[in-house]
C-alpha cells in the first residue's frame, strides 16, 4: 500500500490547479482565477508502487455558488510520454520525493487502470490523508470482471441521491466550504 508523506510540496497541488484548472474545457467558472479549498477526495494504490494516484475534490468558493470539481491525478518521479500537453498539471518539488511530475488523471493510462480496477472490485479505495488506511466512505457498484467498458469521470460534481446507484458507479463524498456534506457519482461505466 502507498505511504503518505505528511512534507511539503512546492507549489503546493491547489496553487497547481488553480492555474490549470480555468484552462479545461469543463470548467464551469467565470474568467477570474478560482479560489479553490481541498473538500474530499481518496487514494488507490498502483500496484507496481511507482505511480501515486489520488481523486481530488476541490471546490471554488470564489463563485456565488461554490463548484466542486473531481480531479484525478498520477504523480509520477519522470515525465509521462505520449499524453497530450493538458495532461500535465504541473511540477512539483517534493519534500521527500524530489520533483514530481502532476497528470490529469484520465490522462494517465496507471490511473485508469485502477479506477477500472475499482469499478471491478479489484481495488479498494484508500483514505486521502492516511496510510494503509482503507475508505470505507467510497461506495462502488461494481461492474463485474472483464473489460468491455469505458469509464466516464464526473468533472464537476452535483450532489444527488446515491442509494439508487445503478451498477458501475463509483460514489462518494465532499464538504462544501459551510461544513454541509455532500455524496455524489464521481465516475460511471458505460458499454464500449
Amino acid at each position: 500500500m502507498a505511504s503518505i508523506h505528511h512534507t511539503t510540496m512546492t507549489p503546493t497541488k491547489l496553487e497547481l490547479l488553480t492555474g490549470w484548472l480555468p484552462k479545461q474545457s469543463w470548467y464551469v467558472g467565470d474568467a477570474g482565477a478560482p479560489e479553490l479549498v481541498k473538500a474530499g477526495g481518496f487514494r488507490l494504490d498502483d500496484p507496481e508502487g511507482a505511480v501515486g494516484i489520488e481523486f481530488m475534490v476541490v471546490v471554488d468558493a470564489a463563485a456565488q455558488d461554490p463548484v466542486a470539481y473531481l480531479v484525478p491525478m498520477g504523480y509520477r518521479g519522470a515525465a509521462l510520454e505520449g499524453v497530450p500537453g493538458e495532461a500535465l498539471i504541473g511540477t512539483s518539488e517534493h519534500g521527500v520525493l524530489g520533483t514530481r511530475w502532476i497528470y490529469d488523471g484520465v490522462h494517465d493510462p496507471v490511473v485508469r487502470g485502477q479506477l477500472r480496477a475499482l469499478l471491478r472490485g479489484e481495488a479498494m479505495p484508500q483514505h486521502q490523508n492516511r496510510s494503509d488506511t482503507p475508505d470505507p466512505t467510497v461506495t462502488v457498484h461494481e461492474t463485474g470482471p472483464g473489460d468491455g467498458f469505458e469509464v466516464q469521470v464526473n468533472r464537476v460534481l452535483r450532489p444527488a441521491e446515491t442509494a439508487q446507484a445503478s451498477s458501475g458507479c463509483l460514489v462518494a463524498g465532499w464538504t462544501w466550504p459551510n461544513g454541509t456534506a455532500a455524496r455524489g457519482v464521481f465516475a460511471a461505466v458505460a458499454p464500449r
